[in-house]
């Protein structure tokens, strides 16, 4: 009998779904109920070198290069980064007292999130050049962008609906799985028409419809970067970034204080 790599990953899915939905606080909610939503595990297509003191919390692909934003207070950045050898090309530092959150692109700037100083820059992608400020209320996580409404995470279930010309919140919505909301949406990017949206703390991206919220796939990325190779004993070193080559249909993953990024291929392996 032939064994294909799907069907390899199916079997290790089956026994690795518990601690998936378990890890990100599902399993509870649903009372150990069958998985229903699609689980997807991965590919790896190519691996590339990531800066390891790189702070990751913003990530986007655009014209050629990766943009990504770094956290930390004191050493928060926008930077724009060769995808093949990982150097830093292009660096601009955030005010000393600001904790760098997620990133997007609407046109030819890049909006940057910050933490907890309710704080917003928007900044020219080619020269990095402030241009001007946006205010909002509560913690700024992630970003993403459909070039039509601008998507932001807080931290909580709930993702805003933004104005991409004012950065003005029009609307939100929550995100549920099963009709349940699921919480610590970090890092977003939109793939495809759908968001995807880091879960802080695991090895998990939701796949969320921006249409209803609803979690219509979870992407399974556990042992992509084991826990003894992220260089570094820091409980923050975790899986946070996400990139989308909406041209040559590539999807970029990495970390906070990983030492590589990866290109993946997404593969079902379980659900309806």
């Amino acid at each position: 009998m032939k064994i294909t790599a799907s069907a390899i990953l199916k079997r290790s899915a089956r026994s690795l779904l518990p601690g998936l939905l378990c890890t990100i606080g599902l399993m509870s909610q649903m009372g150990c109920a069958q998985a229903v939503i699609p689980v997807y595990k991965y590919f790896v297509k190519n691996t590339y070198p990531h800066d390891p003191r790189a702070f990751t919390q913003g990530l986007l692909y655009k014209d050629g290069h990766l943009y990504e934003s770094t956290g930390q207070n004191g050493q928060s950045s926008l930077r724009k980064v060769d995808l093949t050898s990982g150097r830093v090309l292009q660096r601009e530092m955030l005010d000393a007292n600001v904790f760098g959150e997620g990133i997007t692109d609407v046109g030819d700037e890049i909006m940057a999130l910050t933490w907890t100083s309710q704080t917003g820059y928007v900044f020219d992608q080619k020269s990095f050049k402030l241009k001007r400020k946006f205010a909002y209320k509560g913690e700024g996580w992630g970003l993403a962008s459909d070039h039509k409404y601008v998507y932001m995470s807080d931290g909580s279930s709930a993702v805003r609906v933004l104005d991409p010309k004012t950065m003005k919140e029009l609307r939100r919505f929550d995100v549920t799985a099963e009709g349940k909301p699921i919480d610590r949406l970090n890092e977003l990017e939109m793939v495809d028409g759908q968001l995807f949206a880091n879960v802080w703390g695991a090895d998990v991206i939701a796949r969320i419809d921006p249409a209803n919220g609803k979690i219509v796939g979870w992407i399974d990325l556990t042992g992509l970067l084991p826990a003894n190779q992220r260089g570094t004993d820091n409980p923050d070193a975790v899986l946070n970034g996400i990139a989308w080559d909406a041209h040559g249909k590539r999807l970029f993953v990495t970390g906070k204080l990983w030492p590589k990024l990866f290109e993946i291929e997404l593969i079902r392996v379980e659900g309806r």
